[in-house]
Parts: structure tokens; sequence; C-alpha cells
């Protein structure tokens, strides 16, 4: 019975497909969404962006701005698999929400613009996407624009994203006259007649047929050089069955070694079915991925895809609403029905489960019971934040999170009357919950409540959902960017003593230590590291728990630079010597030894201010391109690259952060409203002028 239950469950599994929609802004990720829920019957009518009736960009302020700010969840059905869909944001300052989303994801569809390539945030979505190792295929979307060739897309996928775009269709028609494509793999023409919802299959068009062998051949080939199965039979028949092609690229998919692309104008609803094909063929089902690993008792476990297994889940996204708090959760085991008690395994609270819903957006459907592999909503826990990993009590374990981004600009809030006070800090409080990457903290200087997030569009969202959410007048001041500090020489031999004698036992701590600039880890664009602690002592003068006590101690000095009350970042401490008290040394006497060193070690060190900086690429006409490039130098930004593109220029520059807070308005007077610009966060460079040499 036990076998026959598992047998179906995996069959179950094997129809479920949880996959996200990544890309960089204004690639048309909410369209192909919309496309895929008409063309599975979910909806009934075609949502448009620019009308405001997407189902999946609901939220009052995605309508206004026309732009994905929240990841939304959809479920739907195609050819006999369940589809959980989430449509991502593709702006940067919402790159936190695709990392959540990413965790929680088996598969992805990567969407490119026909026109513009791979462009900055798709790139980051990309490397977001490799850290998770979450496979993908790529459609390359609005061939029907001027300018559209996929060609050029395909080979900015190549050079830009360093995989191998294995390409299986080939566009019948250019730009306006686009209307269908050749499927390579069986080598048939898939046309779609002007306002029909499915294409018509037939033969290869004569003029085509040339042209799709070639690139059949091609096809072979790259696939064949990857896959060892595939190189087999190519080299006894010179070429590969459809179904040896077919397997080696859901092969290559899942492990990442090819990405399969796919063309189509989602606007038009072209290419659509072929995409839908696509994911069912080569994208993987929660059987497909490894066991979900979590921590118990400091020993790691991992937990299967299995419905009769202990009940496992990771809270992704946690929404308030008028009716209630949906907690979105990925059930990576075991099952979980309506009224059950399950358990938060950080905080160790119990919550009671209400309600569970299967998700399109923001309307929900009942159900009775979640199962493994399922992304549902559920309605009853009170506290569970996102990242928080819920599990049967009997049998606790703690999942991983998603990492969490530091903020880079602050804002000061305040109601403005302050009879409202006490409901702004209750919102505050509230959108950090439902946002990790938003941080509220009161200025110890000014007292001033203090707003930080990813950048200057995420705190306007912010704030316009207090306004509209919580019906609260709110003052909101100027941003502000979060400085780092940094070591450029550091000190050696330091020697701090700490001696306390308060009567009873006292405290003693000797220490030595070395400071030095941490260098970068080598990855592309990155800053330094933030912090890397050894010890040296020999003859065992300082036992290892104090060492640690001092590494911990060193920690908690990292938090405020000398500078200006920044963190700190890019340091390399040596403990080098030491000395230790029969009696008054303890571990807390240790830790403060190091605090107080390091801080010392610091205001001795020369050391810099660090801004965060941003890659910015600015589309605008030729004829404007000279007053965006003086523009840019104002505001101390290094061009970097500057190409045609379409009949429009696109200018690539470093800028530091502080100094775009407005441009969005600036580029558009200065360009009659023609210009438009993507900003990527880099890192952190030196900021002009603020050093300190030290004494030492």
């Amino acid at each position: 019975m036990r076998t026959h239950q598992h047998r179906s469950l995996v069959a179950a599994l094997g129809t479920v497909r949880n996959l996200g929609i990544l890309a960089h802004v204004d690639a048309g990720k909410t369209t192909v969404t919309e496309r895929i829920l008409y063309t599975t019957g979910t909806t009934h009518k075609r949502g448009e962006v620019h009308d405001g009736t997407t189902v999946t960009d609901f939220d009052s302020q995605e309508r206004d701005r026309g732009i994905t700010i929240f990841a939304a969840a959809v479920s739907c059905t195609w050819a006999g698999h369940r589809i959980n869909l989430i449509d991502t944001p593709g702006h940067v300052d919402f790159a936190d929400e695709v990392e959540r989303s990413l965790r929680v994801l088996d598969g992805a569809i990567a969407v490119f613009d026909a026109v513009a390539g791979v462009e900055p945030q798709s790139e980051s979505v990309w490397h977001q996407a490799d850290r998770h190792s979450v496979p993908r295929i790529a459609f390359v979307n609005k061939l029907d624009r001027a300018g559209a060739d996929l060609d050029t897309a395909v080979a900015s996928i190549r050079e830009r994203l360093h995989t191998v775009p294995l390409v299986v269709q080939l566009p019948i028609g250019r730009e306006d006259a686009f209307r269908g494509v050749v499927d390579l793999l069986r080598m048939r023409a898939l046309v779609w007649a002007d306002g029909a919802d499915a294409y018509e299959e037939g033969e290869v068009p004569a003029e085509l047929r040339e042209e799709a062998a070639r690139r059949r051949r091609l096809l072979e080939e790259e696939v064949a050089e990857l896959h060892p199965g595939a190189l087999e039979e190519f080299c006894v028949r010179s070429e590969l069955s459809e179904e040896t092609l077919a397997g080696a690229l859901r092969e290559l998919t899942r492990t990442g070694e090819g990405v399969v692309v796919l063309c189509g104008s989602a606007y038009r609803n072209r290419g659509v079915e072929p995409l839908l094909e696509a994911v069912v063929a080569y994208l993987p089902s929660p059987a497909d991925v490894p066991p979900v690993r979590g921590v118990l008792d400091g020993a790691v476990q991992e937990r299967a895809a299995d419905s009769q297994g202990p009940f496992a889940a990771l809270a992704f996204k946690v929404n308030a609403t008028a009716t209630g708090r949906l907690t979105y959760l990925r059930v990576y085991s075991g099952t979980i029905g309506k009224g059950e008690t399950v358990l938060d395994a950080g905080t160790r609270r119990r919550e009671r489960v209400g309600r569970i819903l299967r998700v399109r957006a923001d309307r929900h459907v009942d159900v009775d019971a979640a199962v493994a592999g399922d992304i549902v909503a559920v309605i009853g826990p009170k506290t569970v934040r996102p990242g928080a990993t819920l599990c049967a009590p009997d049998a606790p374990l703690v999942l991983e999170p998603p990492s969490v981004a530091d903020p880079v600009v602050s804002v000061a809030v305040e109601a403005r009357r302050s009879t409202d006070t006490e409901r702004l800090m209750a919102a505050l409080v509230r959108l950090a919950e439902e946002d990790p990457s938003l941080v509220v903290r009161t200025d110890a200087e000014t007292g001033q409540t203090v707003l930080s997030g990813m950048g200057e569009l995420h705190l306007e969202v912010a704030a316009e959902k207090i306004r509209r959410d919580h019906g609260l007048d709110v003052r909101v001041g100027r941003p502000q960017v979060a400085h780092r500090e940094t070591l450029v020489r550091g000190v050696s031999g330091l020697v701090y003593r700490h001696v306390k004698q308060d009567g009873g036992a006292g405290q003693f701590a000797h220490v030595v230590i070395d400071v030095e600039p941490l260098e970068a880890t080598g990855g592309s664009g990155e800053e330094a590291a933030e912090f890397a602690f050894r010890s040296a002592v020999v003859g065992g003068r300082v036992p290892q728990e104090y060492v640690r006590a001092v590494e911990a101690g060193c920690r908690d000095a990292l938090a405020e630079g000398p500078l200006g009350g920044n963190p700190v970042t890019g340091v390399r401490v040596t403990l080098t010597d030491g000395a230790t008290h029969p009696k008054d040394s303890s571990e807390m006497a240790f830790r403060t030894a190091g605090r107080f060193a390091l801080r010392e070690a610091l205001r001795a060190s020369a050391m810099v201010l660090l801004e965060p900086v941003v890659e910015v690429t600015v589309t605008v006409p030729d004829d404007a391109v000279g007053g965006v490039l003086g523009d840019l130098a104002a505001r101390r930004g290094r061009v970097s690259g500057s190409t045609t593109r379409g009949g429009a220029a696109v200018v690539t520059a470093t800028v530091p952060l502080a100094e775009l807070f407005g441009y969005a308005t600036r580029l558009r007077s200065r360009t009659q409203g023609r210009g438009t610009f993507t900003a990527r966060a880099t890192g952190y460079a030196p900021a002009p002028g603020v050093t300190a040499s030290g004494t030492a």
C-alpha cells in the first residue's frame, strides 16, 4: 500500500511545475503571465498592463506606475499539469522580492526583449537564479517590434550571461510581419492568424526550409557537444532523433549547462502555447529536484518531496490584507490540512492554520489540504515572517531562509498630526514584517523615525502604501544613502588591556591585534569582503574560547566606524598575542577587550568613507546624447560605454547612488519625455574628500 501511494505521489508531483517569470523591467513579464493565464483558460479576457487590467499587477500602485512591484502567485493548468507561477518584479529596487521567490521555485522563464537583448536587470536576476541553481528556459519576446532580431538577442545571452543558448525555434516573418515560428525539433511551422488564439500547424515554408535545416543541424551539434548520450548517437548516425534531442535538452536545462531559447510576441499572443509545452517538457517538477536541506539540533537533515513525510514548508511572502494576514508557503514535505497546528521553527511558537488557499493573485480558492510540492497561501498564523520555517511540532526543522540585502537608502518619516504617531509606528512595523528588506529604526541623535530600503522607488512605494492602506498623512524627508567605512592602511601590534575591579570577581583581558585591509573576494562588481579574523597566538597564551570571544567583540566594533558611525567593512584582524588572569579572565572580558581594541585600532588607521554606486543604462534619442553625457558627468558619473540600438543611443555609466535622486524627472525634461534609464547596484566606492589619516 505504501509503495502504491509513493508511486501515485511521484506521478502527481511529476505534473506540477513551480516556476517564476524573470526579466528586466518592461521586457514583458506581466504580459507573458497574462497570456499564459488566458491560454490555459484561467482567465477569459486578455489583461493589459497599459489598461491596468492585469491579474498579477493588481495593486493600485502597480497599475498607476505600470510596473510589477510585488511578486504575485497564480495557479493554472495546462495539458494535465498544474503550473504555480510567480510574476516577479523587474525593477532593481525590488530585487529582494525576486530573491525570496527564487528561493522556493523549481524553474523559471527568463524573458528578454528582442530589441534590447540582455539588459542590466536581466543580468542581475539571471545571476540570482544561478546562486539558487534554478533551471531556466529563455523566451525572446516582442519579436513584432521594429528592430527586433532573435539572433542579436541570442548573441547577447551567450556573451553577457556566459551560458550556451540552445535555440529551438526559427521566426517566420520579421518585425510587423512576424506571424509564427518553425519548431526545429519537429520541423513543423506554427502560424498564428490575425486575431487567432491558437496556432495552425503545417509544413515549413519553402523559403525557410534551407535555413531551418541549417539551424536544426547547428542545434544538434551544440547539444552533442554538451550531452554524452547525444554525442554517442550523433557519432553513429550523424544526426539526432527528435526523442534524443528532447531528452538531452531536458537534462541540459536541469543541470544548467544550456538554456533552451524560444521566441514570440506575448502581446499578440504568438508563441505562448509552445512556451507552455517547453515548460512541461524541460523544466523540473518537485520530484526532479534534490531533497531540501535543513538543520535540526545543529545537524543537517534532508526532506524529500513526500506527502507522507513530516510536514515542512518555507514562508516566502507575507501580505496583510483587509480580510486577514496571508502567509505564502512552499510546501517541501508532508501534508497540511485546515485547522492543523504547525510550529514556527525559528521562534518555537505554535500557529494554527485556519484556511488554505490556492492563489490567483488577489483572488483565492479554498482547498482542504496542501501537499509536498504545493505553493499556497494560508490564513491563521499571526506572527510568521518571510523566511520562517513552518513544520510539524513533533519533527522540527529549520530551512535556510532567503538572504536579505542590506538597505542602501534611508528617509525620515513622521506623521503630519502628532496624534497619528503611534499609528504610523504600527504601520511601519507591519511593513517591515511583510518586506524584510525594509528596516525601521530611531535615529539616536535626532530622535527621528528612519525607514531604510533598497532604493528611492522602494521607499516611495512604502510611503504610498502607508498613505493608502492605513489612511495616514505622512511627511517624508529627503533620501539619504547608507555609507560604509573601510581601511586604507591598518596598524600592527596594537595592545589593549582591559582591567576592571569593582568588588568581587574582576575582569581581565589582554590582547594584541594587527589590523589590515581585506581585499575583495574577486567576484564581478563585488565590494571588499566584510570581515575576516584569525588567531596567530602560540603556546596557548589565549585559550580557544577566549579567541572566539575576541572575534565576537571585533564584530561588535564593526557596527560603528570612526568617520561617522557607519558600518565598517573590508577589515582583517589578526590576534597575535594576549594574556589571561587565572581568576578574573572570562569570555565577557575578552569580548569587551576585542571590541575596544578594534575601535582604538580603527581610530589609529587610515580610513575612507564608501558610498553605494550603481550602473546606469540610459536610453535616449541620438540628438539628446550630449546633454545626457554632460548631466552624468555633473553627477560624478563615469561613462563606460555608448552604443546605438534601434535608432536610439544607449549610454552605460557608473554613478554614485546619492547623485541619482530625482534623476528620472531631470532626464525626462532634458529629452522631452523620450529618455528612460535603469539602474543596477554594483557595490561601494570611495566617497570624495572623506578620509581619516590615523595617528599611527
